[in-house]
């Protein structure tokens, strides 16, 4: 892989700017947005009022504390646009969530906050190794979803020629790959393995293609995963991050020289670890979920909102902004089985480990008795197709899971390409157990 580590010019200043000086901005900034909220969203005059605080409260950084915490629920309360701090006309853009559970999560965006969003992503793509320049292939969904549009007004934010195929037509996407030679993919690292299954299908070879750096989120994925890619294609695979809720892709993103966690861009994003349980807030280097405060957003503020993502906030090392480490789960993704606590990247982990089987999977949760049960979908490899080999992957890989994630499964392992594939984000865990 090429050495892409930044060049002399390369950083704005806020990013190497001393903590000092982040956190003045920060305070500032965070002053701001918490009386925008007030004067102008109802709902967030209401809440603050039930609380008995107002923004005039905030003297220190460590004051947010004060605050209430908003939810997913609060958008799905205010739906559709009963949180927005704007009047509707000044509304640019609106995306939305997918809506799996009740109604989908509606966020509004001025033309202040898009142009924002393209300066964040941009800042990300660069910090991956992009540069002016670069064709950038965007597989992300366009859409109601963020990660599509985010990454293309990004992109073109920081000089890139965009290449918007979207998700989907797999085959095509390997054909474009070969004849524009992009050196930035930007795609759910799941949709990914599938692009991967397609060039091999093809009689491709991945590492002959012209990609550089594959820009991956939406999606936790683990270490394992990217050595995989990075190995398979000969290219830097980094982690970005965002939600819809606090802007989209480009909250946080790994910087290619160090992959060793996400900066958060401080300058427009406060973060804080919470207990799950209590929502006290814990110090840097322990784990929790992670809460946003947004310190420029006009549209749709957000205070202190619980992301429900876990992991924990470390010092800066490429840039002077603070790093979450790579999200390994969510507090609602979580599956208790017979006790024991399970992520969906535990189970990856272990699947990753063994030879014979190919890195998809999903999770089947069902109910036998008393008893919840749960069954690893897999499937195996052309190499190890035959029965005997299917056998001996299935027992390696409950062995694992047992040892290391602590419960006992059922592992089918199924044909090549008997998983079902997916052009988004992975739908991991199949919940079958009757609903109470």
């Amino acid at each position: 892989m090429e050495d892409l580590s930044p060049r002399p010019g390369d950083l704005e200043p806020i990013e190497t700017a001393s903590r000092d000086e982040i956190a003045s901005l920060q305070l500032e900034r965070m002053k701001w947005s918490l009386n925008h909220a007030y004067e102008n969203s109802p709902f967030y005059r209401a809440r603050l009022d039930d609380a008995g605080v107002h923004p005039s409260d905030l003297k220190t950084l460590a004051d947010l504390s004060k605050f209430p915490f908003t939810t997913k629920q609060d958008l799905r309360d205010t739906y559709p646009f009963g949180m927005f701090a704007v009047p509707r006309a000044k509304i640019c853009r609106i995306h939305a969530s997918s809506g799996t559970t009740g109604k989908p999560t509606v966020v509004g965006y001025t033309l202040k906050d898009v142009d924002t969003w393209a300066t964040v992503v941009a800042r990300s793509i660069r910090a991956s190794g992009a540069r002016p320049g670069d064709i950038v292939h965007v597989s992300y969904g366009y859409g109601l979803f963020t990660g599509g549009l985010g990454a293309h007004y990004g992109a073109e934010r920081l000089g890139c020629t965009v290449v918007p195929i979207s998700g989907g037509m797999t085959e095509r996407q390997v054909t474009l790959i070969a004849d524009f030679k992009p050196r930035i993919i930007m795609v759910t690292p799941s949709y990914m393995l599938s692009i991967l299954d397609e060039f091999r299908r093809q009689g491709k070879d991945p590492r002959d293609s012209s990609l550089a750096v594959g820009i991956f989120g939406a999606e936790p994925w683990t270490n394992a995963m990217r050595d995989e890619i990075q190995d398979a294609f000969d290219m830097h695979a980094v982690d970005i991050y965002g939600l819809s809720e606090v802007i989209g892709p480009g909250v946080a993103n790994e910087c290619v020289e160090t992959k060793d966690g996400l900066h958060v861009w401080e300058d427009h994003f406060y973060p804080e670890i919470i207990d799950p349980e209590t929502g006290s807030v814990l110090p840097d280097g322990e784990m929790g979920e992670l809460v946003f405060t947004t310190l420029t957003k006009e549209g749709l503020p957000m205070i202190r909102y619980r992301t429900r993502d876990l992991t924990r906030l470390l010092p800066g090392t490429a840039r002077s902004m603070r790093r979450v480490e790579k999200i390994t789960g969510r507090s609602d993704d979580m599956m208790i089985l017979r006790g024991v606590n399970v992520f969906p990247t535990q189970i990856e982990e272990q699947i990753l480990k063994c030879g014979g089987l190919a890195p998809h999977f999903q999770i089947e949760l069902t109910r036998s008795g008393r008893s919840d049960d749960m069954t690893v979908h897999v499937e195996c490899t052309l190499e190890a197709a035959d029965e005997a080999a299917r056998a001996g992957s299935a027992r390696e890989l409950a062995h694992h899971i047992k040892s290391v994630v602590g419960v006992s499964t059922t592992i089918t392992v199924h044909d090549p390409g008997g998983v079902a594939r997916s052009e988004g984000k992975a739908k991991r865990v199949v919940d079958n157990r009757p609903k109470e």
